[in-house]
């Protein structure tokens, strides 16, 4: 699903991205752990059939984090770092297509930037210029 966010629209939403994005963690962190077991089987040289159970419960991991990550972004979103914790919501800043910009721990919605521009570009949201903000601007946009 595609859709243009307000700064309020996106702030709305977090706590669900929160925890969303939390479950995403928790199922990476989950998938790295049945790896490091998964070599261990290699390196223990255990029998096949240990091996191919092994394999097969670190598959189920992985889809299920692939699942995680389809969750949270058919809301519109986009992760841009699992283990910087930064997602991206699309806005419009005036006539331009921006990202509104959130880091893992952060209350609220306080950054944009550019589509070029990444994390480092993110600059404080101002007052005006996007849809739905303090100073609501949509009849420009």
């Amino acid at each position: 699903m595609f859709r243009i966010y307000t700064p309020q629209d996106a702030n709305n939403t977090l706590p669900e991205v929160s925890k969303k994005f939390n479950d995403i963690l928790c199922q990476k962190n989950h998938v790295l752990e049945l790896h490091e077991e998964l070599q261990r089987t290699l390196e223990l040289n255990s029998d096949l059939e240990e091996f191919i159970k092994k394999k097969q419960e670190l598959n189920v991991a992985v889809t299920a984090l692939y699942r995680a990550i389809e969750g949270l972004e058919s809301m519109g979103i986009v992760i841009k770092s699992v283990e910087e914790g930064l997602v991206d919501f699309p806005c419009k800043r005036f006539d331009k297509e921006v990202w509104l910009c959130w880091k893992l721990g952060e209350s609220e919605i306080k950054f944009w930037h550019t589509k070029e521009e990444g994390f480092l570009g993110r600059k404080p949201l101002p007052p005006r210029g996007f849809i739905g903000g303090t100073d609501d601007l949509s009849d420009l946009i």
